[in-house]
């Protein structure tokens, strides 16, 4: 692969520019770590405050959703997860979750002008390929989240992928053939998400918040509405989606019904099943 561009953070300076938000003084970078949200989640539990930023050049074992590996190598990436303690049931993690999936889409348009496809709950794509991938992980009782880490990884430096991952994988340099600071975008990524934690823990204008939400998942996402789909989840099944259901969970039309997505990876239908 090609050398990456010198893309170095610079601490003070982000946290001049996020001024307002709980994340000033709280911004811990590794040259090399492990997984940001391993960290997150141990750092918690030793009483780490809400607005706690880890973010790395570099993770020897990053993780994505469903036990899968994000592959991060030096340099080439976004690598953040973030601390929260939201003053949210947990049975409304679901939204914080597609919350910053809408967060990662305003940083990204909002710095290189990308209007970005969100897969359901919250891969990111551009086209056919998939760019940013969101983790979140919580330790909650029943009536309340003690902490909660949102792991976000972006591929911003990337000038290709090995041959397994080129028809599904991209980057923002790959899109668009320039390298794009990832200063400018952890800026824009945390002050988004932000506004996006302020407006669901606000008690009494939380329906509004969810009902934005699902206002902008439809008009930002090909796979909300339409898509030929097949769900990993359970045996597998597949069906057209037909929307979010008040919960923010998909909603899929099968020959059988409708059935609802709980937490099943959710992909194109292809012309040819194995089964």
């Amino acid at each position: 692969m090609p050398d990456t561009p010198d893309d170095p953070f610079d601490i003070p300076s982000l946290d001049c520019a996020l001024a307002g938000t709980p994340f000033v003084g709280k911004l811990h970078f590794f040259p090399s770590i492990h997984s940001t949200n391993t960290h997150a989640m141990q750092q918690a539990e030793a009483g780490a405050p809400d607005g706690t930023v880890y973010f790395a050049d570099e993770q020897t074992a990053g993780r994505g959703r469903g036990a899968h590996e994000w592959s991060s190598p030096p340099g080439s990436g976004l690598y953040v997860s973030v601390l929260l303690r939201p003053g949210i049931p947990p049975a409304d993690v679901l939204w914080l979750s597609l919350a910053a999936g809408l967060a990662v889409r305003d940083a990204v348009l909002q710095v290189t002008s990308l209007a970005c496809d969100l897969r359901w709950p919250n891969d990111l794509l551009l086209g056919k390929r998939k760019f940013c991938g969101i983790l979140t992980e919580l330790n909650a009782e029943v009536t309340r989240i003690r902490h909660l880490v949102v792991g976000i990884g972006i591929n911003v430096h990337q000038q290709q992928f090995p041959p397994e991952l080129r028809d599904i994988a991209t980057s923002l340099h790959i899109e668009t053939g320039r390298a794009w600071p990832r200063m400018d975008l952890l800026t824009a990524l945390l002050q988004s998400l932000h506004r996006e934690v302020l407006a669901l823990s606000d008690f009494a204008d939380a329906h509004a918040a969810k009902q934005s939400i699902l206002d902008r998942l439809e008009r930002a996402s090909s796979w909300v509405r339409g898509k030929q789909v097949w769900v990993e989840e359970a045996d597998g099944f597949e069906g057209v989606t037909e929307g979010l259901d008040a919960r923010g969970f998909l909603q899929v039309r099968t020959p059988q019904g409708l059935r609802t997505v709980y937490s099943g990876g959710v992909r194109e239908r292809k012309r040819v099943h194995g089964k």
